[in-house]
């Protein structure tokens, strides 16, 4: 006997998977429960039905976000060549960009949200335990010569480009920096950048290496 289909919790997931497409594509400020609904063919108490309310959307997709953020950043203990490093920040700026619109809309969202203020604390703060992590895996593999004093301030110059690179992106190019086809070359400048800023502190052959690896940037700057 065939099982029934579990039809709300498709209905749920594709809910989901529509409302990530109109906020990444429109931003979330721009995008209403009732533009979710005319884009899925169904009715706003469908929609309701499943989330009662627009905060519910954000902090589900916050944490689906959050819960794959977790897990990718216990790779930065695996780091120790500038190679490691190239991968593990465009993984994440991969994941990030998959999530853009709450970078793109990060303040706004806050200021509306009391719940994503406070998580997204965490989010930061789990970001500099991994950044400080891939620092002192660097160091360890003798690719990057810095001291704990330099280490601090340099790890929070990485986070503070990590998150708010893809609204630099954004205001350089509003049309256009946020579309799928610029996507590939947005990522490489933000992960040269975010690594260029151990560029004094690398080993000679680890930091050619880097400019090697960031061969995409230097072709779409």
């Amino acid at each position: 006997m065939t099982k029934p289909t579990k039809k709300p919790r498709r209905t749920a997931e594709r809910i989901l998977e529509v409302t990530l497409e109109l906020f990444n594509r429109f931003g979330e400020p721009n995008v209403s429960t009732t533009v979710i609904s005319a884009e899925l063919n169904i009715s706003p108490g469908n929609l309701y039905y499943h989330y009662p309310a627009k905060d519910e959307l954000i902090n589900t997709l916050f944490d689906r976000y959050k819960a794959a953020l977790d897990e990718l950043l216990g790779a930065a203990d695996s780091v120790r060549h500038v190679e490691d490093a190239w991968l593990f920040v465009h993984m994440l700026f991969e994941l990030i960009w998959n999530y853009r619109f709450l970078y793109r809309d990060l303040n706004d969202l806050l200021s509306k949200n009391r719940r994503l203020e406070t998580h997204f604390q965490q989010v930061l703060a789990a970001k500099s335990h991994a950044v400080r992590s891939l620092l002192d895996g660097l160091a360890h593999g003798q690719a990057l010569q810095i001291d704990a004093q330099q280490a601090e301030p340099m790890a929070d110059s990485m986070v503070v480009v990590l998150t708010y690179w893809l609204s630099y992106e954004y205001v350089r190019d509003p049309r256009n920096a946020l579309e799928p086809e610029g996507a590939a070359a947005a990522l490489s400048r933000g992960a040269f950048h975010v690594l260029g800023l151990l560029t004094p502190y690398l080993e000679p052959a680890q930091r050619e290496h880097l400019i090697t690896l960031a061969g995409a940037y230097k072709g779409n700057h």
